[in-house]
Formats: structure tokens, sequence, C-alpha cells
């Protein structure tokens, strides 16, 4: 299963570098970072481009260009980007040369009329993006923001593949994967828990997101040890010419970013900026006076997240960057359970451009640790936490018609769970464990029809220990300059696991731990080579531009997870095995059409999943298989200078599975054995389960939300926003879950209007 696919990326990929002999020609380089005149910061999908020759590059997620393989010669450089002037500069190639140049773009007060989509269209030819959706600040705003506040949890539900369970405790499955096999990434760092108790509200504040690439499966080996997805959040850098910040308020959370320069940007390009922002929710407190009609005591959420970054500019574009952060989330649900998890981090990472060198240089070093526990009421705590370092190294080499990027990933962990199962068996496990990784991948565009990207990632896990090659291949075919097709595969390993089964509908607890070193049985009953948890992905994929505006995506996607390993529900004696293998499967299509002019945005988006899971007993459905599951947002703006904005969005899912309810009984353990008194002893109480895992379902699942917001110009850098949202306009009564012992329905969130104000200067 690895050898084959082994080989034919090996085979790929000597068969692209033999098509390569200009790349590693002696041609000279352009390159640099282009900025925002106003405030320094580096902007990001911009064009470059060589005047009168098909020479050119899109700036990244850092702002930096890099147009390589240049014939010796004097060119004009032509930069443009939406909402900018048009900047033209002169500039002198020698054969051999590194040509470094800052660009700095002024912002217009006319915007234009149209969207400008040839950068993108282009992009889309250059660059594979199987299973890539690329988020801006932007892109979240144009969704209803519930309590005047934006946020990208609300925009991840909308993207197709992307399942969430809930508004209330509700948690992203993306593709048939589960959280735990979703990477998510804050500049680098690895963010165990992205979501807060009340499904509406992530860890990452809105106001100075930078760019989100979210994989929904097939990524490339620059991402390593999770099996299902990737969310990767870049954060911009604080202003670099003025002190500046933003205030808000709502009903839900209050928010405030103060950012300002350590030392402001001069004309060389070199500065240095610091960024500080906080969101804190007092729902818990504000919701019996708002919301009393819910619940006369309150809604009981409350989170605070504080995030702080300090970056530094040379004046070659170099950078480097310090950062942290706290996230803290409470909840009692129902008066009996009291959840809780605490989140902090902290790390640097660089960007180098050696003057002298073509090869550009990237890192991260980050430290993170996360712990969360659960108190019920038969006072038995379920508590569980994971931490631990990563360094990351990269380096890439750009030619004139694609890039080579190769690096390494060195990582450290330790993980701690306490845990009861419903016959007070504990469950503990202490470890420590260390990931290496070298990686590779080769993105080339061939004859301007074929975009291929082969990468290789070589994972070692020092616990297990297990040796894992991965190979993974994306290719892009241009059909026309309207329609794309595109493929992708790969084999993908983890070692982390989580205390969350497939088979539960709502379990508030998840803990982390990585996969056990003893001997686990597969299903056939036969002692399991190791205890590596294994996928494999393939996915196919059209995009079509139906026109300037308009586009249309398909990507129909099969996931197989050939060894998962979950705690062990059934376990009834000590002696039984706390894990238990199982497989998996998931698959189905996704449909995305796309509508974007000056006023209008329209966003469809539909997914048909499947989910199987196989624990050698049965196969069954896993609580988050939703059948269908379709969005649409639709946003309309309007009045001078388009300061009026009214936003709405509809999604309607089919019913969860969950596995009915047979019947009662008195459950006593014997572990005291035949001395156990039967007759004397206090049971607990025994639920009989359908003998069909997750075999019913629960009723549809549809929602409106709505939002209208006016912004108010008072000054050069001052603007007033206000915002009125409603959240289920129709006060659909969708469930939650139904409380089996208490014979309750418990719901997600009824209708909650909301209003707020937000002041940025």
């Amino acid at each position: 299963m690895i050898r084959t696919p082994t080989r034919l990326l090996w085979w790929i990929l000597t068969f692209a570098v033999g098509f390569l002999p200009e790349a590693w020609g002696q041609g000279g380089i352009i390159r640099g970072v282009v900025y925002d005149k106003e405030d320094g910061e580096p902007l990001i999908y911009t064009n470059v481009i060589l005047k009168g020759t098909n020479w050119g590059a899109q700036t990244d997620e850092q702002g930096i260009y890099n147009i390589a393989n240049i014939p010796a010669g004097t060119y004009t450089l032509w930069c443009t980007q939406l909402g900018y002037d048009t900047v033209e500069v002169s500039v002198t190639v020698k054969p051999g040369s590194i040509v470094n140049h800052k660009i700095f773009l002024t912002r217009i007060g006319i915007q234009l009329e149209n969207v400008d989509v040839t950068a993108t269209k282009e992009e889309k030819k250059a660059e594979t993006q199987v299973s890539l959706t690329k988020i801006t600040t932007r892109d979240i705003e144009r969704i209803p923001a519930f309590g005047g506040t934006a946020d990208l949890a609300q925009y991840l539900q909308v993207l197709p593949g992307v399942i969430f369970t809930g508004d209330q405790g509700g948690e992203l499955y993306i593709r048939g994967g589960s959280p735990i096999q979703n990477k998510v990434l804050l500049d680098g760092m690895t963010i165990y828990n992205p979501f807060h108790s009340i499904g509406l509200f992530s860890v990452f504040e809105t106001d100075i997101i930078r760019s989100v690439n979210v994989f929904t499966g097939g990524f490339s080996a620059e991402y390593g040890n999770r099996l299902s997805a990737v969310l990767d959040v870049v954060t911009r850098d604080g202003n670099k010419k003025r002190f500046a910040g933003m205030a808000a308020a709502s009903p839900f959370v209050g928010r405030l970013v103060f950012e300002g320069p350590l030392r402001k940007q001069d004309e060389r390009g070199a500065a240095a900026s610091f960024l500080l922002t906080s969101k804190i929710s007092y729902l818990d407190q504000t919701s019996p006076v708002f919301y009393g009609y819910i619940d006369s005591s309150g809604l009981p959420y409350r989170f605070q997240d504080f995030y702080g970054k300090a970056s530094f500019y040379s004046p070659g574009g170099s950078k480097f960057s310090v950062f942290g952060f706290h996230f803290a989330d409470q909840v009692r649900y129902q008066q009996v359970s009291d959840y809780a998890w605490e989140e902090f981090g902290f790390g640097f990472n660089y960007n180098l451009i050696p003057a002298g060198s073509r090869v550009l240089i990237g890192g991260t070093f980050s430290y993170s640790d996360y712990a969360i526990v659960l108190r019920e009421s038969d006072a038995q705590p379920r508590e569980s936490s994971i931490g631990g370092f990563n360094l990351i190294n990269d380096f890439t080499y750009f030619f004139r018609n694609g890039e080579v990027k190769y690096g390494f990933d060195v990582s450290g962990l330790r993980t701690h769970l306490k845990f009861f199962n419903a016959l007070n068996l504990i469950i503990e496990q202490d470890d420590n464990t260390t990931e290496f990784a070298g990686f590779a991948l080769l993105r080339y565009v061939f004859q301007e029809k074929w975009v291929l990207e082969p990468s290789l990632r070589l994972q070692y896990y020092a616990s297990l220990p297990v040796f894992s090659p991965e190979p993974r291949l994306s290719l892009k075919y241009n059909l026309s300059d309207e329609v794309r097709l595109k493929w992708g595969a790969g084999l993908y390993s983890q070692n982390l696991i989580s205390t969350k089964s497939d088979q539960d509908v709502v379990n508030l607890f998840t803990g982390y731990l990585t996969a056990p070193q003893g001997q686990l049985r597969d299903l056939s009953g036969a002692v399991a080579k190791d205890n590596l948890q294994r996928a494999a992905q393939w996915v196919l994929g059209v995009e079509a531009d139906l026109s300037p505006y308009a586009n249309l995506t398909l990507e129909p996607y099969y996931k197989l997870f050939t060894r998962l390993i979950n705690l062990n529900r059934n376990k009834l004696f000590p002696t039984d095995p706390d894990f238990e293998i199982e497989r998996g499967e998931a698959y189905g299509v996704d449909v995305l059409l796309r509508y974007q002019q000056k006023r209008y945005y329209l966003w469809l988006a539909y997914s048909l999943g499947y989910v199987r899971r196989d624990n050698g007993e049965q196969v069954y459905p896993p609580h988050y298989d939703r059948r269908h599951n379709a969005n649409v947002v639709a946003s309309y703006s309007w009045g001078l200078d388009l300061s009026w904005e009214f936003a709405v969005r509809w999604n309607i899912g089919s019913g969860f599975p969950f596995t009915l309810t047979q019947g009662f009984f008195e459950q006593i353990n014997f572990l005291e054995g035949i001395n156990t008194d039967y007759l004397t002893s206090n049971g607990l109480l025994g639920i009989i389960y359908d003998d069909e895992l997750n075999a019913g379902r629960l009723p549809y699942y549809h929602r409106l939300d709505a939002s209208i917001k006016k912004a108010f110009s008072l000054g050069r850098y001052t603007k007033l926003e206000a915002n009125i949202s409603v959240i289920n306009v129709y006060n659909r009564r969708n469930v939650f879950y139904f409380d089996r012992v208490r014979y309750e329905r418990v719901d997600q969130l009824p209708i909650l209007p909301s209003a707020g104000l937000s002041l940025s200067f």
C-alpha cells in the first residue's frame, strides 16, 4: 500500500525535473514585498508583472513575490491590487543577479464598479488548489454577524464538506473526519480547541486575520500528523505607521484591538510594530436580562481570548515575529455538568530573504498547552491535558514556472488523561512522545496546461516506534481559460487519538492522548502490526468560470481510514483493553456556486456525504453522518460608499443518527466477583440500547439568520459601525439531543436578536 505510491511519486518527480532545464538556469530574479503604504501591512494575493511579457507572480501570505529566470534586460515592473493605485517601476536585471524591490501601494477612494477577477483566475491556473478554500476578513464579514461580531466559526459552517454539530457545544467535522483529525494552526502554532462551547465563536479575532487556508482534503506533505483536514490561520502585523485600534460591544461579547509602531516604517521598509487583542464574553450575565425567555437563569456560556504579537522588519524585507495567546472557556449545562478548558501558548516565526541567495527561508518555533476538565453529578472528574513544542524550518526555491519547497518538522508532546467510563472504571494514561519529519514538494506549471505538485513526507513516531513514508500528489489540467480539472491523492498518518467515540451523540469531554504502546488486535482478531492511525485520500474536481463574476466548483472525494484507534467504550472489567481498533470510510461530493460583484454576493454550497465506521461487530454511521447539507449566503450593499449592507444565511441539513433506546435496568458491576451483594448494592441506571448502532435519525435541521449594518465615517481613520442581527429568524426548534434518563428534549438556540457597535480608529 505504501511502496507502490512511493515509487509512483518518485517517478513523477523525476519526470517533472526532466522538463525543468530552465529552472536551474542562470537568469536573474526580481523579488520583494508589496506593502500597503498607509499602514505598512504586506498585501497578499497581489499581481506583480513584467509589463509586455508573460512573466509575473502573485504575492503569498507574507506579501512576498518572486519572479525567477528572467533574461538580462530592462523591464517595467507593474503591480496592481483591487482598491489600490497601480504602480509601475523600471528595473534592470543582469545575468545571474538578484534584484530586491519593495513596492508600496496607495489606497484609492473610488472603488472599481466590478470585482477584478483576473488575478484570481490566473492564480487558479497556476495552482492545483485541490480541496482548498482561501478566506479573507472580507469574506467572513459577508455573512450575518451574530451579536455584531463576524467570526471565523460562523463562516466555516457554510463551507462545502464541513459539518457543524450544533449551536451549543458544536464541533467541526470535515468530510467524514472527526475534530481530532483536523490540524488547526495559528501563525504556525498548534491549536487543540479552536471553538468555544457556544458554537458561534472561535478563538480567532476576525479583525486581525490576514488569511485562512482551509484544506478539506488532499493537502500536501507540508502538513503532517493529521488524517483529515487542515485549518491554517495567519494573522496580520500591527500598524507600522500610526497607533490604531478597534472597540466593539454587544450583548454577546466585548472586543478590543490595539496596535501601533514600535518603530515607524521608513522608505527602506525597516519597521517594528505590536498588536494586542482581547475578546470577552459576558453572555451568562446579560442573557437573564435580554434572553430570559430561554432560561431565567441565563445562558451558561463564558469565554475570554487574548492574543499578542510583535513584528520586526529588516530593510531587505525579512521578518521576525514573536507572539503569545491565552484562551479559556467555561459552561454549565442543565446545572449538572461543569465544563471548562484553558489553552495558552507562545512562540516566534521568521521569513528570511537573503540578499545573495535564491532560496527563501522560513520557520516557526512554538509551545502550546491545553487542559480540559468535566465534573458531573457522579462527582468523578474527567480531565485531560496536552502540551509540547513544535519546530518547523523550510526552504523555498522559485523558478520561472514553479517552486521547490523542503524542510523538517520536530515536535515533542506530553499527554495526560484521567477518565471514568459509565461503570466508573478508570482509564488513566500519562505519556511523552517525540516526532520527526522531513518533507519536500514540487510545484511546476507545464506547457501552461498542466500543474503538477508531487510531495513526500517522511514521518517518524518515536513512542510507537513507527516510520511512515507518505507520498502525495496533486494535478490540475487547464482544459480552457474557463474550465479546469484537478485530482489529488495521498497517504496520511496520525499519532493523536481522542476519548470521544464516533458512537457518542453528545459528549462534552474531549480528552487527548497518544496512541497506546501495547499490542492491540485488529478487526480480524490478529495482533496489529503497529498502533499508528492511517488513512488514504482521493479527490477529483472541476472548476468552471461561468462568467467574470460567477464560478462553480464540484469535487467528489473518498477517504479510507484504514486504522482508527478509539477508547473501548464497552470495557466491563479492569482486565479489558482500554482501546480498540476500527476502520472507516467517508465519501461524497461537494458543490459550490459563488457569484460576486460590487454590490451583490451569493454563495450556494451543497454537500452529499456518507460516513461509515466498522468496529469488528457491525458497520455503523457515526453521530455526525449528515447525508445532505446546504447553505445559502447572500448580501447586498447600497448607499453612499456602500455603507449599508444586508446579509442572510440559511442552512438546512438532514438529521444526525442516534442509537434507539429499548429500555432501562438497574446496573450492578460485579467487581468483587461472587462476593458482590446484589441485594443491597446500589446499582446505576442502565440503559438497554438498540442492537444496531445509530439506526435512528433526528429530524432535519434548518435555520435562517439575518443582519443589517451601517458604517459611519467620522474621520480619515475613524469609523463607527452599527449592527443588528437575528439568529434563527423564524424560531425553528432544532433538536440538540434527547436526554434519555430524564426523558427530555434539549433544543438548539431559539430566536436570538442582538445589536452591536464597533468603533475603529
